[in-house]
Formats: structure tokens, sequence, C-alpha cells
């Protein structure tokens, strides 16, 4: 609900407070060992670097999850070599995207069962880099999600985010295809403060939603992060379109990091072209649909640069903006 979420126009103190609980019930990181942060209006940015550089590391996978694993260990090792302190793994990077096998190579992170959430940490470790580990197949509590965990420098999990809007589609003689044949929405959103920023977290579908980015943008994120799996009916005409619009609608960082492309005839077809874009929605690196790292260089200070030429933030109109989630019901 915008006009709920909207931390600018809020007149008495009982509406902030009623605000602050509402942002908290959906705002967290679901790893038990976080708190969530308060809300304000603009929230102060972390003590971090204000440059970075990120390491998006699009990965061909397999049916072979050990395969899949050692590519995206070698992968962050070669990241980190190239002077990358942010590495960044795409959605379902340790199995085929296929809903047959969410359930096959779904791990219990909660449990302990789960070699390839190990993996990432000792790799975030040994190559001291905070690292978005992509996406993998999380089983809890008789529930399968798709689970993107969040490690820093000393290979501990920071944070859990489980992909909010789930991938349900059907776009006739194109594309069909429906997560929540077997995957459940997470509940929550997912800020995270890290060394290389502070990072707000989606997977995939969860960029085709301004409001989550938004949210987002408002928590005081440098660095929007989505491991992406477009396809290639959608992947063509909307991908970086979709990066761009939450980018200038925010005035913040994004970048998208999709699996490389299969071979035609083998599986799932991502569209690859993994991307980084600026505050003012210009390209800072890009791909084609082959396996390799993308590297870009984020410069955080243009952020408040370009909202100072441009204070849409300040100019917005949420007094007017309420009746959005009413008409979308």
């Amino acid at each position: 609900m915008l006009s709920r979420l909207n931390p600018y126009n809020v007149a008495s103190p009982v509406a902030k407070t009623l605000l602050r609980q509402s942002l908290q019930s959906r705002l967290c990181c679901p790893h038990p060992s976080l708190t969530t942060r308060s809300m304000s209006k603009d929230a102060p940015l972390p003590t971090a670097p204000e440059r970075v550089k990120i390491a998006l590391c699009q990965l061909l996978t397999t049916a072979d999850k050990e395969k899949n694993i050692q590519t995206a260990r070698e992968a962050i090792k070669t990241a980190a070599s190239n002077g990358a302190k942010l590495v960044v793994l795409p959605e379902m990077f340790n199995c085929p995207y296929a809903n047959e096998s969410f359930p096959v190579y779904a791990e219990d992170i909660d449990g302990g069962n789960c070699p390839s959430v190990d993996a990432l940490a000792q790799a975030a470790q040994q190559s001291s880099v905070t690292l978005v580990g992509g996406s993998l197949p999380e089983r809890s509590q008789g529930k399968l999600y798709n689970t993107c965990c969040v490690f820093d420098t000393k290979g501990k999990m920071l944070a859990r985010h489980r992909k909010t809007h789930l991938f349900d589609i059907d776009i006739p003689g194109k594309i069909t295809f429906k997560e929540s044949t077997n995957l459940s929405p997470g509940d929550s959103l997912t800020v995270v403060d890290t060394e290389a920023g502070r990072l707000g977290i989606g997977i995939c579908y969860d960029l085709r939603f301004p409001e989550f980015s938004m949210v987002y943008a408002q928590q005081g994120c440098q660095l929007l992060l989505f491991p992406a799996a477009f396809n290639m009916t959608t992947g063509p005409v909307h991908w970086e379109l979709l990066a761009k619009a939450r980018a200038i609608d925010n005035q913040i960082f994004v970048a998208l990091c999709s699996p490389a492309r299969n071979p035609p005839g083998a599986g799932y077809q991502a569209w690859g072209h993994s991307t980084a874009v600026g505050p003012f929605a210009e390209v800072l690196a890009t791909c084609d649909e082959q396996p390799t790292i993308v590297y870009a260089d984020l410069d955080f200070t243009q952020m408040g640069e370009r909202r100072r030429n441009m204070p849409i933030r300040a100019q917005k109109r949420f007094d007017l903006y309420s009746q959005v989630e009413a008409l979308g019901r």
C-alpha cells in the first residue's frame, strides 16, 4: 500500500509510529541473527567505500550440481583476483531453471544440509569478498523457496532473501511458466549492510514491481541487486528497460545477474546480458549471452549529485497516490 509505505507523507506522531511498524513487518532480513533496522524518512547510508567494484558472474548451469558449485567457486576466485569487492551469482546457480529441478536440488539451510551454501561461505571467506550468492532452491518446513544468501568477507551469512513475487506467466505461443507449482513466495524484503554498501536484494520477477524497489531506496540502499533469469521472450524487450526504470525511478544503482544461455534445446533459455546501471539510467557494463564475468566500478557519490540535481524524492505526491492499492485489487 503506497500511502502506508511512504515515509514522506506522515503528519502525526501516531501515523509515523504506525508507518514504522508497518514497514518493519514487511522489511527484514529473514536470517535469525539479524534485526530489523529502524525506519526513517531517509535512512542514513552505511559506512562504506564511496566506490566499489562489482562482478556479475554469468554462469552456465548444468544438471551436474557439483560442477555448478565448482564453476561458481572458480568465478568468485577469478572476480576477486581482478579486484572485485562485491561478487554476484545468477538465479538458480546450482541447478537447471525448471520446476522439476527445484525439489531435487533443494537444500535445507536451517537444517544444515546445504553443500551449495557451505561452498559459497567458504569462497567468500577465501577470496575476502562480499558475496550475493545468486539463488538456489531452499527447502524449509515442508515448503520450497527461491532463495538468495548474502555473505560477508569472513564467510558469515548476513541475510537470506526469499523471492517475493513468483514467476507465473502465460504468453500464448511463447512461454508458459508457473513457479508457484512448486515454490512458495517469501514474505519480507531484505536490506543488508555490507562492506560494499547497503544492498537491497530481489530475485528476477521482483524487478517488475516498482513499489518493491521504492521501499529499498527509501531505506537508504545504494545498490539494488537482482539475480535473474529472464527468458527469450521478455528478455530482449524488458531486461535493460526494467533495470533502467528502477534505477531512474529511485536514482540508485541497479545490477542484474543472469545465467548464461544454454545451447538450443538444452532446457530453459535465459536471456543473459548481465548488466549494471547507474542512477541516471546509464548502462555501466553489460555483455552478451555467453558465460563471462561483467565488471563495473560504482561511484556511490553520484547518487547524491543526481538527487540534488533532480529532487524527485522530495517532489513525490503521496497524497495523490493512495488510490493505487484500491485500483490494483
